[in-house]
């Protein structure tokens, strides 16, 4: 069988990219998931799953301070926006997940991010939320982030979309992301 290569942006670019944004425990993942799913082209980038692409010398975040693990921050961040725009030049609309609590980060963000507009959405249930729901997953962390609540809300408190997520159900946060941003779902 011959392989025929077939050009990938044949499709209209997509609507911009979702930065959902949140301190851990918010629900970045489960609603990344559940807004792409409400488009027919979609993808889910989830920024962890990027970082454990790494096999040797990874190096996740940490509350003391660790250079190699912020420089390694950007790295990823810097594959989720490659992602994102090859997605979106194909049609997708990707949907990345990441926790972005400095202005650095999401300026980064802004810049690196080519396909058309970036729509950045922060969940914020509340720190007390977030570490009740860090405890009742799967994925439980070991470190206790609720501090980035503080220091998103001092670095991004001038970011439009911050959506409290605390009593509302996947779908409706959902529903409140898709009111914010003006995005029309076109799938299921």
């Amino acid at each position: 069988m011959a392989w025929t290569e077939v050009p990938v942006d044949v499709e209209p670019p997509a609507a911009g990219t979702v930065l959902l944004t949140g301190i851990p425990g918010s629900g970045k993942s489960t609603v990344a998931a559940a807004l792409a799913a409400r488009f027919a082209a979609s993808a889910h980038i989830e920024v962890d799953a990027l970082q454990e692409l790494i096999v040797s010398g990874g190096r996740w975040p940490s509350p003391d301070g660790d250079e190699e693990a912020d420089r390694q921050i950007f790295l990823r961040a810097r594959n989720a926006c490659l992602l994102a725009d090859s997605f979106a030049a194909a049609g997708f609309l990707p949907v990345i997940d990441d926790v972005v609590a400095r202005r650095a980060h999401l300026d980064f963000y802004r810049t690196t991010l080519t396909a058309g507009p970036l729509h950045r959405v922060v969940l914020a249930p509340g720190a007390a939320k977030a570490r009740e729901r860090n405890l009742a997953r799967d994925k439980k962390l070991t470190t206790d982030w609720s501090f980035l609540e503080a220091a998103m809300r001092e670095e991004l408190a001038d970011e439009k979309t911050w959506i409290d997520s605390a009593d509302l159900t996947v779908a409706e946060t959902v529903d409140a992301i898709l009111s914010a941003t003006g995005l029309t779902p076109t799938g299921p």
